[in-house]
Formats: structure tokens, C-alpha cells, sequence
């Protein structure tokens, strides 16, 4: 339910666009203020759940998340939907770090992939609901601009009661003031495996930020749909595949999962650009279906290396600092992204990702053949 609140405004974004002349650099920023709030939340909060518990942070994420909805029930100033993406930003940030712990912390052994699948492909799951639900209400909705975020609200309502009642999986303990300050350490074990996962977590949590930021205005501007459900549809064509490559991935070694999906990545955002170009609708679609799955396959596998073995007080740090590198690669590439994107057309936008996918996908499959770091 965090990230179906985070997924809600996608497929208004247009509709700000023609409404309320908002920018494709000013729909962008909010992209940058969401992933910088969930990087905030992530440093300062990101230890929380350690001290405080599981449930109460957990809690406190949605209570955030809940503010963000609130908010974005009246949007017709750009500042309203920069402040809300802020603290939904914020909000999953927190989520981020504790909620995915939790899941972890209360998964059974077997099967032993389970819990890396539901932590790293949870955010996926719910940002498709989230985009095609906000398309579908959008489109057909009583109240297109707010009744997403109606429906979000009592959910989050419903899922903060949930984990109210559910057990503590990690008792409190002191040093929570302490925890608030800046600090990421990772143990020994985990550092020699984070650069290739960040090769992978960056550039695919990257081009996810550009199906947010920038496909709406592609598909109205460059593929002719002016459709909210349609929008929904095409950014779930990427998130849905990565939720079902995640366990096929789990049918084989870390290792040979992280270059299959790499490849897969690869091949899907380079054939998806070159749709852009021919203004091929079609292909652009089944193109982001492939990029997807292996985004689900790579990414997964990435997060199942790295929690590996680890103990509860560690997941909450290592959960962490994957975040901090999916939304730090996402947030300064948006940016840049944003600042061009008045000077440049979007499809050559749309190769510069390509680009990234290829140098992430080559890192991967050649350079770290065998990866004995």
C-alpha cells in the first residue's frame, strides 16, 4: 500500500499538464523531490525500526504516506504537489527500511528465495496497482482528481490496524535519538558485492523514475494517447513483468540471474526507445515487458546476494543502502533529465537511458564475468 499511495499521481500528471499548465521539467522535479525525501527518510530513519520496533515504525511511514494523500486531494499549484511527494517520499523511505525488515524478519525458510522476492518486488507490485487503479479512476472515476487518493487513504488506514496487531519482530532498545544520525555501515561481507548491485539497482530504479516523469508525455505527445488508463497501463507494463521475472529468477543462482536479467533489461529499453522514434506503440509496450522482467530477475537476485546470511540487526542497514542507491541513481539522473528536458525532444531522453541499460548490462555480463571481488 506505500507504493500503490507513491504510484497514485502518475497517471494525473498529464491532466495537471492540461489543466493547470504545469512543466515536463516541473512534473519532473516532483520525480526529484520524492526520491529525495525517500533518501532523506532513508539516512535519518532508515535505523529507526531497530530501536523503535518494526511495528511502530511501520506505522509512522503510512501516517506520513497518509499526509501525502491528503494533500494531493487539492493540486493546482506546483508547490502543493512538491510538498506532498516530499512526504511521500519520506514515507516510503521509512517504509523502505522497515517494513521491507519486517517481511523479512517474519518469512519462513523455505523456499529460501521467498524473502527476497517479496521485499524487493513488493514496491513493484504496488506501484502497478497503484498506476493502473489511479488510471482506471481517473479515466472513469466520480471524482478523477481525488478519489485515488480517497481510496488509498482508507486502505493505509486499514494497513496501519494490520500492523498494529501483528507480532514485534524486533524488540526496542535504546539509542533511537542516536540512530537518527547520518550513518550507513554495511557488514564486511555485504561491501564487496555492492558494486555490481548498485550497477544493477540504479539503472533499472532509473529508468523506472523515466516511465514516471516522462512516459505520460510521451504517450501523449509522441505515441498519441491522451488516456490516464493508458498511462497506468504502460508504467504497469513495467513494474507487472518485474513482480513475475522475480521468482524465475529464483530457479537459478544469484549470479546467472543477475546477467540473464541484465540482458533482458538491456534488450527491452534499447527496443523501447527505438519504438519511441517510429512512434510504434505496440512495441513500445511489449518492449517495456521484456525490460521489465528483467529488471524483476536482476533486481531480486541482487537483493537475495546481499541479504544473504544476514542478521536482524543488519537487514535494516542493508535494506538501506539498497534504497539509498535505487533512489540516489534515480533522483540525480531525474534531475538531469529535468534539466534537459526543455532543451531536448523526449525521445533522445529516452536513448540516454538506453545507453545507461547498456553500460549496466556490459558491467554485469563482461567485465565482472566471473565476480570474484
Amino acid at each position: 500500500m506505500s507504493f500503490v499511495a507513491a504510484a497514485a499521481p502518475i497517471p494525473l500528471y498529464n491532466v495537471y499538464r492540461a489543466e493547470d499548465g504545469f512543466t515536463k521539467p516541473g512534473i519532473a522535479m516532483a520525480i526529484v523531490t520524492y526520491s529525495l525525501g525517500t533518501i532523506a527518510g532513508l539516512l535519518v530513519l532508515g535505523r529507526l525500526s531497530n530501536h523503535l520496533g518494526r511495528r511502530a515504525t511501520g506505522v509512522l511511514s503510512l501516517a506520513l504516506l497518509l499526509l501525502g494523500c491528503f494533500l494531493l486531494l487539492d493540486v493546482h499549484h506546483i508547490g502543493i504537489l512538491l510538498a506532498a511527494r516530499l512526504l511521500m517520499g519520506v514515507g516510503t523511505g521509512l517504509a523502505s527500511s522497515s517494513l521491507t525488515s519486517y517481511i523479512v524478519d517474519a518469512a519462513p525458510e523455505e523456499p529460501r528465495w521467498l524473502a527476497s522476492v517479496a521485499s524487493s518486488q513488493g514496491p513493484m507490485l504496488g506501484l502497478t496497482i497503484g498506476a493502473i487503479a489511479s488510471g482506471a479512476m481517473v479515466e472513469f472515476g466520480q471524482w478523477p482528481r481525488q478519489l485515488i487518493f480517497l481510496v488509498c487513504g482508507g486502505f493505509l488506514l486499514l494497513s496501519a490496524v494490520l500492523i498494529a496487531a501483528s507480532p514485534e519482530t524486533a524488540a526496542p532498545r535504546p539509542g533511537a535519538l542516536r540512530s537518527l544520525l547520518p550513518r550507513l555501515g554495511l557488514p564486511a561481507r555485504v561491501r564487496p558485492r555492492l558494486p555490481l548491485a548498485a550497477a544493477i539497482f540504479i539503472s533499472t530504479w532509473a529508468t523506472g523514475a523515466f516511465y514516471q516523469a516522462f512516459v505520460p508525455a510521451l504517450l501523449e505527445d509522441h505515441l498519441h494517447t491522451r488516456s490516464p488508463l493508458v498511462v497506468g497501463l504502460v508504467f504497469a507494463c513495467y513494474m507487472a513483468p518485474s513482480v513475475l521475472g522475480a521468482p524465475l529468477g529464483g530457479r537459478l543462482t544469484a549470479l546467472e540471474a543477475q546477467r540473464v536479467g541484465m540482458i533482458a533489461f538491456e534488450v527491452g529499453t534499447t527496443i523501447g526507445a527505438a519504438a519511441i522514434h517510429e512512434d510504434s506503440l505496440a512495441v513500445f509496450v511489449a518492449a517495456t515487458v521484456v525490460a521489465g522482467t528483467g529488471q524483476g530477475i536482476a533486481v531480486s537476485a541482487a537483493t537475495r546476494r546481499l541479504i544473504e546470511g544476514a542478521s536482524v540487526a543488519n537487514r535494516a542497514s542493508i535494506f538501506s543502502a539498497i534504497y539509498l542507491l535505487c533512489y540516489g541513481g534515480a533522483t540525480i539522473l531525474s534531475f538531469v533529465a529535468a534539466g534537459i528536458s526543455g532543451i531536448l525532444p523526449l525521445p533522445y531522453i529516452a536513448l540516454g537511458y538506453g545507453g545507461l541499460a547498456f553500460l549496466a548490462a556490459l558491467f554485469t555480463v563482461v567485465l565482472s564475468p566471473d565476480l570474484r571481488w
